[in-house]
């Protein structure tokens, strides 16, 4: 399959790279700068991408340009193009005018980078160095206002370089830019599509596993649902699913996505040890201790159901790709972000062989390939839901009264965000920004309720109470890793609040969750 590599030199958005290329039926894969794979024939053109270094720095992440440039398409983006320039012979020196944010592009010279591109385009700026000297055999095919090498290639190769960012939204006309290099200067295909996807992971499934079992945890969530779904259409009943229901989900969600399941032909046991997760969380109040008392025994909880399946020699899990490099990180350059549960964990205490068939695939194609495998909407449009469930919306230590008053104000607002009609109010849809949401639900990517440690005076009747608050949140992202929160209607925050406040016993007051990601985080805890 034609594939572009994008070597990631640290920045920030180089997923959105890949993204970019791979919502043009680009397949794609990104790599530690220092880690450059075999550029076999598959492989039809290389991007660089930024960073948050200098390349003047004595630390500078590099790479050996003789790997590629020339033989295939390449690519430089920021870091990359500022690189490409100084490796070259061309000169990169502290900007006296830094750029960064919207810029205006105007062309100098025709190229088949901008080609279809407007005369005059709003870009995105994020560098504190420009090129000042282009090398010896390149000439520049755009500038700014203010940066005269804001763009250039290489005469008699196909190398090109921009120092704004084509993959980011602000810039208009990004996506022709990347079109134009992956569809056009390197030729690729664009036949990266959910349906070519299923065909050969199904068929690379098969060949892997052979005729052993699989085992595989089930949360509920759209990745593990897609794993699943895919590995029983691969190998059909030698898939033994496990659904944990941790006593922390929400308001009959164990019962209903259990039949969805098996509505759905799944092999799947629920494993019911709510008992168990309560009691191991009694007295607990740090984030943290939580989370390891949930994690320590959902693995127990596993195990315990997985040693009844015979012949399993595989765990499969709903890895995804940003898992993957997440938890790869750039040594010296961006540090981990985080340790994925996905990434580890069970097959050294179990002795299985690991299988992740979406490890490759971002969020949104996830679902793609979920919608062509017949996933129902339900399902496969679900909000995320934290691991921990629950518990980490309980500020403090977890009881089952606590969690009553929570499931019940949980399910008066995610009730009530799936009743209310946005149609022309002109709400993309989180799960799929192709189609316009028809309700409040698929307009925002994760909401919840936050149940909060603290107790205020209020009036109900006659009589004064002291009652806990409890905080709605309602979120916008694409990746989760920013986020913004979303503008509820006015009218809709007044009706839920009234309800909540009417309906639960324990909730005098309803705030709502202003706060975007960063500074904030999506859960509180």
């Amino acid at each position: 399959m034609d594939k572009i590599i994008i070597l990631d030199f640290g920045s920030q958005v180089t997923q959105l790279i890949g993204r970019r290329l791979r919502e043009l039926n680009v397949y794609c894969e990104i790599y530690p700068y220092n880690k450059v794979p075999a550029l076999d024939g598959d492989v039809k053109g290389v991007i660089l991408s930024g960073s948050p270094c200098s390349v003047r720095d004595a630390n500078a992440p590099q790479v050996d340009l003789s790997l590629f440039r020339g033989r295939i398409p390449l690519l430089g983006i920021c870091y990359g193009a500022q690189y490409l320039a100084w490796k070259c012979g061309g000169k990169v020196d502290a900007s006296d005018t830094r750029e960064y944010g919207r810029a205006i592009l105007k062309f100098v010279a025709e190229s088949p980078l901008f080609e279809g591109v407007s005369k005059e385009t709003e870009v995105w700026m994020s560098h504190g160095d420009s090129i000042s000297a282009l090398p010896e055999g390149s000439s520049v095919i755009a500038s700014t206002e203010d940066v005269c090498n804001a763009a250039y290639q290489f005469e008699g190769e196909p190398t090109f370089a921009v120092q704004f960012h084509p993959e980011v939204y602000h810039t208009v006309e990004g996506a022709r830019i990347l079109s134009n290099f992956a569809l056009g200067i390197c030729g690729c295909k664009g036949d990266w599509t959910p349906d070519s996807f299923i065909s050969t992971t199904v068929e690379a499934l098969r060949g892997k596993i052979g005729r052993d079992n699989v085992i595989l945890g089930l949360s509920g969530g759209v990745d593990s649902t897609v794993a699943a779904v895919l590995l029983n259409k691969a190998i059909g009943s030698r898939l033994t699913c496990i659904f944990v229901n941790n006593g922390l989900l929400r308001k009959n969600e164990f019962t209903s996505v259990l039949a969805s399941y098996k509505e759905m032909g799944l092999n799947v046991i629920g494993a019911d040890a709510s008992e168990s997760f309560l009691s191991a969380l009694r007295g607990l109040t740090d984030p943290e201790a939580k989370r390891k008392a949930i994690g320590r025994l959902f693995v127990e909880t596993f195990e315990k159901y997985a040693a009844g399946v015979g012949n399993a020699r595989w765990l499969a899990q709903g890895t995804i790709y940003p898992d993957i490099i997440e938890s790869a990180g750039i040594p010296g350059i961006a540090s981990k972000i985080k340790s994925h549960h996905n990434v580890g964990g069970l097959p050294e205490k179990m002795n299985l062989k690991v299988v992740e068939p979406l490890s490759m695939l971002f969020k949104d194609e996830v679902r793609r390939v979920g919608r062509a495998l017949g996933v129902p909407p339900e399902l496969i449009n679900r909000h995320p839901f934290p691991g921990p469930s629950l518990a980490i919306r309980i500020i403090g230590e977890v009881t089952e009264e606590k969690l009553s008053v929570l499931r019940e104000a949980d399910d008066i607002f995610i009730s009530g965000l799936r009743g209310y009609d946005c149609t022309g109010m002109g709400y993309p849809s989180a799960a799929n920004p192709a189609e316009m949401a028809t309700n409040l639900y698929d307009a925002i990517w994760q909401a919840g309720v936050i149940l909060l440690p603290v107790k205020s005076v209020g009036v109900m009747g006659d009589e004064r109470t002291y009652e806990n608050p409890v905080a709605l949140r309602a979120v916008i992202s694409t990746d989760a890793m920013t986020a913004d929160w979303f503008p509820l209607p006015y009218d809709f925050l007044r009706d839920v609040s009234n309800q909540i406040i009417r309906k639960v016993r324990g909730v005098n007051r309803v705030v709502y969750d202003i706060s975007s990601k960063p500074p904030a985080t999506i859960e509180w805890e």
